[in-house]
């Protein structure tokens, strides 16, 4: 029987040394601990046509909430992006959430040295932040509201100040969203899902880390209410 490539642990002579990785990053401020190491695989050689059958349906139509969400076209993507589970060894709790920009990776850490990879898209230079927060709230099929500085620089945006895009598929914030805080304030910044699959591993949106819609939906079920979100920045601290 076929092995799933999303539940199979990764070879421990995986882990090497966090190659085609850069370095996680902390709080400045916070004690810097041994370098994490998290195993970047070269997945089905990289190529589409290697890409074992379950992806076909992981990344399938998915009918959720009303909704009808259309696969992704595999042979369209850039595979390194596909989830996957990951060796993991660093200082993180499991349940912690990393977003390794540099990379274009989200790693949702497990028990037992492992993660879940999630390719991302990420805010463009100038509209990006770093941090450590927690998710306040999570949310199916949110409203998007965009605040009132996008709107001031997006004019054509001025119908949705106040009041916000109803949900759906064309909706910016995707099927699912991750609210995170810092400090008891909203940061403003989301992890959400995205229509737009072919903007993943790019620097695209204004600041919140965006996922495909399967993906974010994975994540959603996977992740706690409170878990801490860990966003790195090239330049930041390593850990």
């Amino acid at each position: 029987m076929t092995q799933n490539p999303f539940s199979r642990p990764v070879p421990r002579r995986a882990v090497l040394s966090g190659l085609g990785l850069g370095a996680l990053a902390t709080l400045t401020g916070c004690v810097s601990s041994p370098r994490a190491q998290i195993a970047d695989l070269s997945a089905f050689g990289g190529l589409p046509g290697n890409i074992p059958p379950e992806y076909a349906t992981a990344y399938g139509p998915i009918s959720d909430g009303g909704y009808e969400i259309p696969p992704i076209d595999l042979k369209r993507m850039n595979v390194q992006f596909l989830r996957r589970q990951v060796a993991y060894t660093g200082p993180e709790a499991p349940g912690t959430i990393i977003i390794d920009t540099p990379t274009r990776y989200a790693y949702l850490i497990q028990p037992g040295g492992t993660a879940m990879r999630y390719g991302v898209g990420i805010g463009r230079e100038g509209f990006a932040w770093e941090g450590r927060a927690r998710v306040q709230f999570k949310r199916e099929w949110p409203r998007w509201t965009p605040p009132n500085e996008m709107i001031d620089r997006q004019p054509e945006l001025e119908m949705y100040r106040g009041v916000g895009m109803d949900p759906g598929l064309k909706n910016p914030l995707g099927a699912r969203a991750l609210y995170l805080f810092q400090n008891g304030q909203d940061t403003l910044y989301r992890l959400h899902g995205t229509p737009e699959w072919w903007t993943i591993g790019k620097a695209v949106s204004s600041g919140c880390v965006r996922f495909m819609n399967h993906d974010i939906i994975d994540l959603y079920n996977r992740a706690d209410q409170g878990a801490t979100v860990i966003v790195n920045q090239p330049g930041g601290a390593t850990v």
